[in-house]
């Protein structure tokens, strides 16, 4: 098959013909339609993950926000067939660990990753583990472009402001980073009834978060952002998303927030940080805040957030600004060195 392939860090991907996968028993082959391209990937190029255990045997074929169609199915496999449409979650389980047990399979104690567990999207098919439990069926109510920028980004941002923050109508949320994830949780937020203000540096995903939701837009470079939020929201926001992972906007974010409100941090830090930023621990004590994570979200929950999709509740392909082709993903991830990415670009040309 045909694949682009990590050869070395921080190096062009190479676009090469590589071994087709083989199916497990309780596995399937997806022949990929869609693949976004995402910052996490971007993370995986640069070697940031290492110290949360992501450690990539180059050579390596990225890719976690994929749609395809089942080209093959393991023998104990029972949900799906040749032919069905499905979205791959990048949080997967095993189906048997306290937390899946629980209902928490995005954080399973067994977790594994498309693109970094195992081969991603980035190549014309995959082989996904545990199918019946890590795939959903795609409606047909659902493009495969659009599915495709839902399987990462979108995804994280549901479960981050419905499930983790909780977010009510009425409430201000602000949002650092207008990247994929920073635009899908100011889309979601407004969806929920929130009055959405997004902080970034780049005027034009600014405009962009205006178009699919934000109330109010804040120019980092222009303005010291939270203490706009303070006044614009007289008071401070009742919840504020880090979608970046920069220590900055983790300060900022939590600077933002109004007594008892919820920081939720969804960007990862890179590798100069290794995942250790200052907070202001006082504010959080005094304030009574709440610091939350938030990472992925569990496939059993994907059926309402697609229904939402498929009604028109929610719309991922307005945060679809470009369709590439497989040999165009290289310069994509490296392009996002520099922040200068806008809106979701999604692979779908092999």
């Amino acid at each position: 098959m045909k694949a682009a392939v990590m050869e070395q860090l921080k190096k062009p991907l190479v676009v090469r013909q590589v071994e087709d996968p083989a199916v497990d028993t309780n596995g399937a082959i997806v022949q990929v339609q869609a693949n976004g391209i995402c910052r996490s990937d971007w993370h995986g190029w640069m070697g940031d993950l290492s110290w949360v255990d992501v450690n990539l045997e180059l050579p390596w074929v990225l890719g976690h926000e994929f749609t395809g169609v089942v080209e093959e199915v393991g023998n104990d496999v029972k949900n799906f067939k040749k032919g069905d449409r499905v979205i791959v979650p990048f949080s997967q389980g095993d189906g048997t660990c306290e937390q899946c047990l629980s209902g928490h399979h995005n954080i399973c104690d067994n977790l594994e990753m498309p693109g970094f567990s195992y081969w991603g999207g980035f190549g014309e098919f995959t082989a996904i583990p545990n199918a019946d439990l890590n795939m959903v069926r795609l409606p047909e109510s659902v493009g495969f472009e659009e599915g495709a920028s839902v399987g990462c980004r979108f995804m994280t941002s549901f479960h981050a402001v419905t499930e983790q923050a909780k977010v009510k109508p009425g409430e201000w949320v602000a949002v650092y980073g207008v990247g994929g994830v920073g635009l899908a949780a100011a889309h979601i937020a407004n969806a929920a009834g929130a009055n959405v203000i997004v902080v970034d540096i780049s005027q034009e995903k600014l405009d962009l978060a205006e178009s699919v939701g934000a109330s109010v837009t804040i120019n980092g470079k222009e303005n010291n952002p939270w203490e706009a939020i303070h006044e614009i929201t007289k008071g401070g926001a009742h919840v504020s998303i880090d979608a970046l992972g920069i220590a900055e906007t983790v300060t900022n974010s939590i600077m933002s927030l109004r007594k008892r409100g919820r920081h939720i941090q969804i960007g990862l830090t890179t590798s100069e940080e290794q995942g250790i930023v200052p907070i202001p621990a006082d504010l959080i004590t005094m304030k009574e805040l709440q610091f939350i994570g938030s990472f992925g979200m569990q496939a059993p929950n994907y059926p309402s957030m697609l229904e939402m999709i498929g009604t028109g509740k929610l719309n991922p392909g307005k945060l679809v600004t470009n369709h590439v082709s497989i040999d165009d993903v290289s310069s994509v991830i490296e392009g996002m060195s520099t922040f200068n990415n806008v809106g979701v670009t999604v692979v779908n040309k092999w």
